[in-house]
């Protein structure tokens, strides 16, 4: 695989599509705010400047699909995420993130299920794999409702090195 072409996909409330630079403000809205970005690997955007170049980064990623999550109902952007191709084991892993004030709605939910039924159906991979730090009761739930099952625990520490999780892991096998 190489740099993917991000298809827009579409739920009973979202459309998940490509992102732009032009996104930098709506994506700092949950980006900057430190209480969504407790247990993410990255650090809190300081501006949308710093949202600004994530979103240039994305053009270059390779084995990896990255979609806006945009509400139906009003067409505002309120969170992102994607899946991943690992080579080294064949298999497939998300991650996520949204506004806090659309938490605890089933958005994510029903995001993930779309995203994990786009790679199923094109892919058809014998394993997705996901994880979210122990105290993230709330990814947790979303990972059960789409099917995974939990499998044991590990560790990840934000991209920086400055602080480590203790995580659950999760997996949906075909």
């Amino acid at each position: 695989m190489s740099i993917l072409e991000v298809p827009t996909l579409e739920t009973e409330r979202f459309i998940l599509r490509p992102m732009t630079v032009d996104d930098a403000e709506a994506v700092f809205e949950w980006a900057g705010d430190e209480r969504v970005n407790t247990y993410m690997p990255y650090n809190t955007h300081r501006s949308p400047d710093d949202s600004r170049a994530w979103l240039e980064s994305l053009a270059v990623l390779e084995n990896e699909y990255q979609w806006g999550f945009v509400r139906k109902s009003d067409n505002k952007l309120i969170g992102s995420g994607g899946m991943r191709f690992h080579a080294d084991t064949g298999e497939w892993s998300f991650g996520y993130n949204s506004r806090l004030d659309c938490w605890n709605k089933g958005y994510t939910t029903e995001i993930t299920q779309g995203m994990i039924d786009f790679i199923r159906e094109k892919y058809d991979p014998e394993l997705i794999t996901a994880e979210c730090a122990v105290e993230n009761i709330g990814s947790a739930r979303v990972m059960e409702k789409c099917g995974m099952t939990f499998v044991g625990f590990g560790e990840y520490s934000r991209f920086d090195g400055s602080r480590t999780y203790k995580s659950k892991k999760y997996e949906l096998r075909r």
